[in-house]
């Protein structure tokens, strides 16, 4: 089997692995029983539309097909969280990292280079969690940990799948993973110390 069908295929299997981590997502959004924060989600809507952009500039092939379906189903959950008013709690340093995120959308095109693009975005995508954060911590039974972990995995997958790897291609997914373990640890750790206070 040649490199190029193994790396499609493991593409396949990170896009049904995004079907995966997010139907059940969505249909605990649908049934009120999780509660998104509205503001991280478009501000990772944004980024990760520019960084599948940047991915697509830089040669990603293949392994850009499942960052591209992650934006697209990114802005759905936006949309539903805002619709249900899940999290509405807003912060100041919530708007701080909308407003971020939508200044440097222009980067790219002024700099003409699709890495600059994918270091600001994926930093704006990292500041973009922590209204999750806040959240996952004061309340744990607002997140699925299920949800970021398959995330992770799936963004492994969607590394390897690359066709081209640099910087430009491997840092979003690679920094995403890193940060999504970290959130579903912090609602592990937040239910453990919520169902300690009930004994």
């Amino acid at each position: 089997m040649n490199e190029q069908l193994i790396k499609s295929i493991v593409s396949g299997v990170a896009i049904v692995l995004t079907f995966v981590a997010f139907y059940p997502y969505l249909r605990a959004i649908l049934a009120n029983k999780i509660k998104p924060h509205f503001f991280s989600w478009i501000i990772w809507g944004i980024t990760t539309l520019v960084a599948f952009l940047g991915q697509v500039a830089g040669d990603g092939g293949v392994g850009t097909i499942p960052i591209g379906l992650s934006a697209i189903l990114t802005f759905l959950i936006a949309f539903l969280s805002y619709q249900r008013r899940a999290d509405f709690s807003i912060h100041y340093s919530d708007w701080i990292y909308l407003i971020a995120a939508v200044l440097a959308l222009p980067v790219w095109w002024l700099t003409a280079n699709p890495l600059w693009a994918v270091v600001i975005m994926t930093t704006i995508d990292l500041f973009g969690f922590g209204p999750t954060l806040r959240n996952a911590f004061q309340y744990p039974g607002n997140e699925d940990p299920a949800f970021y972990l398959i995330f992770s995995f799936r963004n492994l997958l969607a590394i390897y799948a690359l066709e081209v790897y640099s910087m430009t291609t491997i840092l979003f997914p690679a920094a995403i993973t890193f940060a999504s373990v970290i959130v579903a640890m912090v609602i592990w750790v937040g239910r453990r110390r919520l169902a300690g206070q009930r004994e």
